[in-house]
């Protein structure tokens, strides 16, 4: 077989004139000769130039919607509209065979649903193509940020012993037989017959390992699938999903802050940079969309600009008491445009948060100094006694992006955060100790990929930027 040279490279750098062999997927086979290949390095597709003449019809008849072929041909300068450059089809061959009337995909629009439950073909769409290809790039650019400025990336477990979120949605790990496990003597399971000894489970957060790593290396990174048993069927939950979660000693929550802002706008400003095409037709994806939507029906900006909305702003830092101030002393809430009510001691919902980036500031925002009985008994309590360093990161259209906070590094102040909580301190000896032995004020937040790929891609369902989604009755492929 002869050696192929890839699409993107070709419309990139197109070495005219030479003899270039392509494979790929068939998008389109028109009547006039023209065939529309894609082979997935590029958004765009080559124009293969075919005269019918010098093929087998039998062989022709084979090139239907995607089919898979082999081209070599001269490129050359193309003289039609919508691309620069064409080959001139000297030999074709069928690598795989495709039937049109059989196959799923058919060469149309189709639901987002419909699409789920295909997802062994999905990729193969425009649309997802482009958001897998940025999915990548997102995934590369996060080991990059941290690589260049000297962090280790430490591999957290997936299987553990301790609720980092102490939410208590977890998915259990057993190897017991668990239509007749072994039970102690008051009649529980015993889970000393498992195979870790105890009770274990897939993790939640890789946070907790992760402050073990920042008290030895300084600053250190996770990056790895997270889960949680959430019964949600919501278009911003998943069972599993991907989480990055950096973790820096000696750092406060403003230090967190510079870098959480620091961080995002690198992610964003590197797709735009190097995948340009895909959101471009992504951007136009969504004006098609909307364009006979009602206005208020729309998204307030584009995709493009939405992503520039955040990279060429400073985000706006405010407390939680002046962000429920604000919006309590807003027209929108006294006229009851707010569907959740909101009082200080609650937590923001998603409508609070964009209204906040969207229609007050117009850029985002970082929500700082959360009242201590929402956020969790790692975070660290501030003087005022009812707050803890706790922050948010909100951006336009989907609210909260990142969470993070100064981790509480204070023995004394850990060990009755977690008694209030009714947290057992000996699920947590561990994590006690890292505060009496060399312990150091540090910080450190999450932020979920899929929201971010999400938030990128401008995709509207967050199932649609993992490539296999689970979800509550769901774990197909």
């Amino acid at each position: 077989m002869k050696k192929r040279t890839e699409i993107s490279k070709i419309l990139g750098f197109p070495p005219l004139n030479a003899e270039v062999t392509v494979m790929g997927w068939v998008r389109a086979f028109r009547s006039n000769g023209f065939i529309a290949l894609y082979d997935g390095s590029s958004a765009k597709t080559l124009q293969i130039v075919v005269d019918f003449e010098k093929f087998d019809e039998n062989l022709l008849k084979k090139i239907s919607f995607h089919a898979c072929i082999a081209v070599t041909g001269k490129l050359v300068e193309s003289q039609g509209a919508g691309q620069t450059v064409e080959v001139l089809a000297e030999t074709l061959e069928i690598l795989g065979e495709s039937n049109p009337e059989e196959y799923p995909m058919q060469p149309k629009v189709q639901t987002m649903e419909f699409l789920r439950e295909k997802a062994h073909f999905r990729m193969r769409t425009a649309t997802f193509s482009s958001v897998f290809r940025i999915r990548h790039g997102v995934a590369y650019a996060i080991h990059k940020y941290y690589n260049d400025r000297g962090y280790y990336y430490l591999h957290a477990p997936i299987i553990t012993g301790s609720d980092a979120e102490g939410a208590g949605e977890m998915f259990r790990v057993t190897t017991l037989d668990v239509g007749n496990p072994p039970h102690t003597e008051d009649g529980q399971v015993d889970w000393s017959e498992d195979f870790f000894g105890k009770s274990t489970n897939l993790t939640v957060s890789g946070q907790l390992q992760g402050e073990i790593g920042a008290l030895a290396l300084g600053k250190v990174y996770t990056f790895g699938p997270t889960f949680r048993a959430e019964n949600s069927n919501t278009s911003r939950h998943l069972a599993e999903f991907w989480m990055i979660e950096p973790e820096v000693a000696f750092y406060d929550i403003e230090d967190n802050m510079d870098l959480a802002e620091d961080f995002v706008k690198y992610l964003i400003n590197y797709v735009l940079e190097n995948y340009p095409d895909d959101i471009a037709f992504l951007d136009q994806r969504i004006k098609d969309a909307e364009k006979n939507m009602k206005l208020e029906d729309r998204r307030p900006m584009g995709l493009v600009d939405t992503l520039r909305f955040v990279v060429d702003n400073d985000f706006e830092r405010i407390t939680y008491t002046d962000a429920v101030d604000l919006i309590l002393h807003s027209k929108e809430y006294k006229k009851g445009k707010f569907e959740f009510e909101l009082e200080w001691g609650k937590d923001l919902q998603a409508e609070h948060e964009r209204w906040l980036v969207e229609k007050h500031f117009k850029k985002p925002v970082i929500v700082r100094n959360y009242p201590k009985d929402i956020k969790a008994f790692y975070m660290r309590l501030n003087e005022d006694g009812k707050t803890v360093a706790a922050m948010d990161v909100l951006f336009p259209g989907i609210g909260e992006v990142i969470g993070g906070s100064q981790r509480e590094e204070r023995y004394e102040n850990l060990v009755q955060r977690i008694k209030a909580m009714g947290i057992h301190e000996e699920e947590l000896w561990w994590y006690l100790e890292l505060r009496k032995f060399g312990g150091a004020p540090h910080a450190g937040f999450g932020l979920g990929f899929e929201r971010m790929v999400q938030f990128i891609t401008g995709m509207g369902n967050i199932r649609d930027v993992i490539p296999f989604p689970r979800t509550p009755k769901s774990a197909e492929f």
